[in-house]
């Protein structure tokens, strides 16, 4: 066989691993753990049908191209949790040997290309890496409503967290923003998320 389609095929295999990196989140049904192939699968099809929410033109096969290989890294680094501020002190150092490692199984041409799409997710500069971001906050905080807020309550998480890290969508998308703050106030009502004393003073 051609060494390159060779190459193309062993990363195929490789990333078949996905489906078993699970992710905190649960699926709406809160039946079970959202897998990260699952969550790729999702942010794709939001972007198809959300772009028009975009704070600026993108091009949205730029943004799936992303938002389908942003994860692939969890291969070998795992799921962080977006609130666990432990682990999130090595995820970059963690990602980047991820990156080296599955990337490079892939031809050089295409290894770069996806080692480019990669870094300039993590960057979050361009128009379509915040849009992305924006999708990549928000369908977590969706899941989270629609299981009752399962993880939210396991993790017994204060709402400091989610509203500042939901501030980070406003760069790609204020009205996709405003879904995840009504969101984050009903599971503050609700009792899924533990109420703040910083915000309950405003």
């Amino acid at each position: 066989m051609e060494e390159r389609l060779q190459k193309q095929l062993d990363f195929i295999r490789e990333i078949d691993k996905i489906k078993n990196i699970f992710r905190q989140t649960y699926i709406g049904d809160g039946s079970r753990p959202e897998n990260d192939a699952e969550h790729s699968w999702h942010l794709a099809l939001m972007a198809m049908f959300l772009q028009e929410y975009a704070n600026e033109e993108v091009d949205i096969l730029h943004v799936i191209k992303m938002v389908l290989i942003h994860d692939l890294v969890e291969i070998d680094a795992g799921d962080t949790y977006a609130y666990d501020p432990e682990a999130n002190k090595t995820k970059r150092e963690r990602e980047v040997a991820a990156a080296e490692r599955i990337f490079n199984i892939l031809p050089a041409d295409q290894a770069k290309e996806l080692r480019a799409l990669w870094e300039e997710y993590e960057a979050e500069e361009t128009p379509e890496a915040k849009f992305g971001l924006a999708l990549d906050i928000l369908h977590p905080v969706m899941e989270n409503e629609m299981s009752d807020g399962i993880a939210w309550v396991n993790h017994n998480v204060v709402e400091d967290a989610p509203r500042e890290r939901i501030e980070r969508m406003r760069m790609g998308s204020e009205a996709l923003y405003q879904v995840a703050k009504d969101i984050v106030d009903r599971a503050v009502a609700a009792g899924h998320i533990i109420p703040s004393e910083k915000y309950s003073k405003k």
